[in-house]
């Protein structure tokens, strides 16, 4: 078994090197409470992994093991085709969703940046409203 001496910082003088300079070799001390972290979330895990498969109830029955989808059976493939419209409201939701990730960060610095900054953002809202409208147009948003 390896001790704790095994673990600490080597200092190795290497030919190439000049005159008196040292070379450090870091060995696993570093990384040692990283990899002590991993090792004790990994037996927490596995431990409560056990006590609820020891500890709890095992009876199953045709309606606990039946597939749910909002309190009533399913009635199509899990595997069905979706319409391009739900795709395309995802899309636009993750658009406008990002305009607010830019907006706060900007709002936090507003006073530092200027009248520059306040004309580049209110270019960004206006072509983002005329994208909201052109696809408010197109009827985009309906969902029949």
């Amino acid at each position: 078994m390896l001790s704790a001496d095994h673990f600490r910082t080597v200092i190795l003088t290497v030919t190439d090197a000049p005159a008196g300079a040292e070379v450090r070799c870091i060995v696993l001390a570093e990384y040692w409470p990283i990899l002590l972290f991993i090792g004790v979330a990994t037996g927490l895990g596995l431990v409560l992994l056990a006590l609820g498969l020891l500890a709890g109830p095992r009876r199953p029955e045709s309606e606990k093991l039946s597939p749910y989808e909002c309190g009533f059976e399913a009635f199509e493939d899990a595997r069905m085709r979706f319409d391009v419209r739900y795709y395309l409201l995802a899309i636009l939701f993750i658009i406008f969703d990002l305009e607010i990730a830019f907006l706060f960060p900007w709002a936090v610095v507003f006073k530092s940046i200027g009248l520059t900054a306040l004309i580049e953002m209110a270019l960004f809202l206006l072509l983002l409203v005329i994208g909201f409208a052109y696809v408010w147009k197109k009827g985009a948003l309906e969902w029949e």
